[in-house]
């Protein structure tokens, strides 16, 4: 009998506190190939605090968090405003270790091709925020099982972008990675395996 794989991501009895108030005591939460949970919680519960604390970004207050391979996408959708948006998604893939021929493909798979040379600056809030979440879309130099920390990756799409998201997520779940995202409406189109409410 098959051993079982080890979790993607584990957090034991974590503690996280901002500005000496606790926001979160004792939570713990594993994450295994193809899993998709969606984080919920009111504004002020702590779910960026818990998110930026799985992407090793903070230190808990208290308890440990095991993790492998991962991408966190926050809030902000930080792009560098003067740089083009293919100048963006290029430097981008040289800091994750991704393929720089992926830029493009990316870039088309969220509808932003002829946009490609355009400041950041210059762009929508929406053409933003897809521009952050091409990033997704670009292929690993060392395909492994990742863990996606995505926090409002829905904020700001139109229909199609939703649906393109969500076709990626899909394919990543599918891939043997593994999901934690925030949202603040549901979204039915996303298989998912369960919630978890803070």
């Amino acid at each position: 009998m098959n051993a079982p794989h080890p979790p993607l991501l584990n957090a034991e009895h974590l503690r996280c506190e901002r500005g000496g108030r606790v926001l979160l005591e004792g939570f713990s939460l594993r994450l295994h190939e193809g899993e998709s949970v969606w984080l919920r919680g009111p504004n002020g519960s702590g779910k960026t605090t818990l998110m930026r604390t799985l992407a090793g970004l903070r230190e808990p207050a208290a308890g440990r968090v095991q993790r492998g391979a991962l991408r966190h996408l926050g809030h902000a959708n930080a792009l560098k405003d003067e740089l083009s948006l293919q100048e963006n998604l290029a430097f981008t893939a040289g800091l994750q270790q991704r393929r720089l021929e992926g830029v493009r493909p990316a870039l088309a798979r969220f509808g932003l091709l002829g946009l490609e040379r355009r400041a950041a600056r210059r762009l929508s809030q929406g053409q933003r925020r897809r521009a952050a979440l091409a990033q997704l879309a670009l292929p690993s130099a060392q395909p492994q099982p990742e863990v996606w920390l995505l926090d409002e990756p829905f904020d700001a799409l139109d229909d199609a972008g939703i649906h393109t998201l969500v076709a990626l997520l899909h394919e990543h779940l599918d891939g043997g990675g593994a999901l934690l995202f925030t949202s603040h409406q549901p979204v039915p189109q996303l298989r998912l395996t369960r919630e978890c409410r803070l």
